[in-house]
């Protein structure tokens, strides 16, 4: 089968398309025929092995796996002896590793679903990451109906899953873009929509309950006077960040939480039933052929992206 393999680390050309091994599912795993995949700045992260200190997980010297990709949507084509929620030929969708290949094999206890009914591949493709990254962090900010988020870099794939997610829960949100992504964030529910070319929402005098930081390019230090007593701020990114984890474990009652990624079953299910309901939609920039996966990365890079960057695969 056909996939993008890197062997070492570095920029977006270091990618190949290459044929590999097909792989055999086990007994509790489904194999999918991939339809559409995407390229988000996670898996830009793992190929370029930045920040360093990911090699500790990823492979010192170069990458212990070497197929990127973490979100799919595509068709069953073998399920094992013990699965018994897939079947041969149905459409699924999800979050896995190595989804940048024609097939790629799936937990049936894993973060896969059924695909929404009336949607295409690429749509469904694009829920998975940001929805679950999201849930994850409104759930440890515990937000509750009626409190005040602001959702900063709004316009990006987690960003437009916060918005969504967050008014699902009853919050206000106040969702901080920039110009050209003002009235696209504004249909995705947002109470307030801020452009921070325009205006530093730090400086509003507004006090939120959960500052989420959605594109990893603010602080606490910077945003944590806008943070009610008792309040949250949401990191998903920046080492910058580390050391404040533990200072406001110790001190005052504004507290740093660190986004930890966990890809589950229940939260992929959850996603599928507010899509069928109308309560949230993948936001797609560009679409690109698996082919043409290292211009896909260059755009990711640049970090002007809106929503999410597909790759069609078969």
């Amino acid at each position: 089968m056909r996939a993008v393999v890197h062997e070492r680390y570095g920029p977006p050309e270091v990618q190949r398309l290459a044929e590999v091994e097909r792989p055999v599912p086990n007994d509790d795993q489904v194999l999918v025929r991939v339809v559409a995949t995407t390229v988000n700045r996670t898996d830009c992260g793992l190929r370029s092995a930045k920040p360093f200190i990911s090699r500790f997980f990823t492979g010192l010297r170069r990458p212990k796996r070497n197929i990127l990709g973490m979100e799919f949507a595509g068709v069953v084509e073998e399920a094992g002896t013990a699965v018994t929620e897939f079947e041969v030929g149905e459409e699924v969708f999800g979050v896995t590793s190595g989804a940048h290949a024609e097939l790629v094999c799936v937990r049936e206890a894993g973060a896969i679903a059924h695909k929404p009914a009336g949607i295409s591949f690429e749509e469904a493709a694009a829920v998975g990451d940001g929805g679950c990254m999201s849930l994850g962090c409104l759930r440890q900010a515990e937000l509750e109906k009626g409190q005040r988020i602001v959702v900063l870099g709004a316009s990006g794939s987690v960003g437009t899953a916060g918005v969504q997610l967050a008014k699902h829960f009853g919050a206000h949100v106040t969702a901080v873009c920039n110009t050209k992504t003002v009235e696209l964030v504004r249909s995705l529910g947002a109470d307030e929509v801020i452009d921070y070319t325009r205006e530093d929402f730090t400086k509003n005098g507004e006090r939120y309950r959960v500052i989420f930081d959605a594109v990893g390019k603010y602080s606490f230090r910077r945003t944590r006077r806008s943070l009610q007593s008792g309040g949250y701020y949401i990191a998903t990114d920046g080492l910058h960040n580390l050391i404040w984890a533990f200072a406001t474990w110790k001190l005052g009652d504004r507290q740093l939480k660190l986004a930890i990624a966990r890809y589950k079953k229940a939260d992929v299910l959850l996603l599928k039933e507010l899509v069928e309901a109308g309560e949230y939609r993948a936001v797609i920039d560009r679409t690109y052929p698996l082919e043409q996966v290292v211009e896909a990365s260059k755009y990711v890079e640049t970090g002007q992206k809106t929503g999410n960057v597909v790759l069609t695969v078969s």
